[in-house]
Formats: structure tokens, sequence, C-alpha cells
């Protein structure tokens, strides 16, 4: 499995409509790419703990996105509906990075000699 992870922040001075746009334009390119496997959003939890001193301090939303593999990813990248998303991404956010991870169950680990 490949997971898109995406953190995020929008920015600040955001419109309830902009905000509302980005989330159902979101909402259509994980819904209606076929190659989508599964979505989960968060939110940033800030507990005091001693890693948040270290932390990039403007990421409040998570995005992880599962494909099946790095093909769907891909695919998922070069939709019609992800290249509008794409552009909203670069027009609402102050702040983002994203990352690609293979994943699996603990035997990963054993890769990682």
């Amino acid at each position: 499995m490949i997971s898109h992870v995406v953190l995020m922040t929008p920015k600040p001075d955001l419109s309830p409509e902009e905000r509302r746009t980005f989330i159902d334009t979101f909402e259509r390119a994980v819904t209606r790419i076929p190659a989508v496997k599964g979505v989960r959003i968060g939110t940033r939890v800030r507990h005091g703990a001693q890693y948040e001193q270290i932390t990039p301090p403007n990421a409040d939303f998570l995005a992880v996105i599962d494909f099946d593999d790095l093909a769907g990813l891909q695919a998922y990248l070069q939709h019609p509906e992800h290249q509008v998303l794409g552009r909203l991404f670069y027009e609402l956010l102050s702040a983002a990075w994203v990352y690609d991870f293979k994943v699996g169950g603990i035997e990963l680990l054993r890769d990682l000699r």
C-alpha cells in the first residue's frame, strides 16, 4: 500500500466560501477517482509533548490517502479532479508538507535494515 500524507494549514484569511470550495473539491477528488482506496482526515492535537517543540508549527490538518500501489497514486495525481484540487492547494494553503510512504504491518521493519 502507498499512503499519500498531506500536512497542511489554510491561509488565515480564507472566506467561508473558499473553505467550502476546498473541502468540496477535496471530497470530489477522493470519491470520484477510482484509485483511492481509503481516506483519513485529522486535526492537530497539541498536548505539551516534548516533540511538539521541534515539529513544524504550521500543520493544523492531516489528510492520508491510501492506494494499492504507486500506479494508483500516480493515476490520482494525474486525474482531472486532482488537477483542480492541486490548483486550490497552492491558492488557499499557507503551508503544506506532502510525503508518499510505502506502508504495511510490522513486518516492514525488516526492510529497514
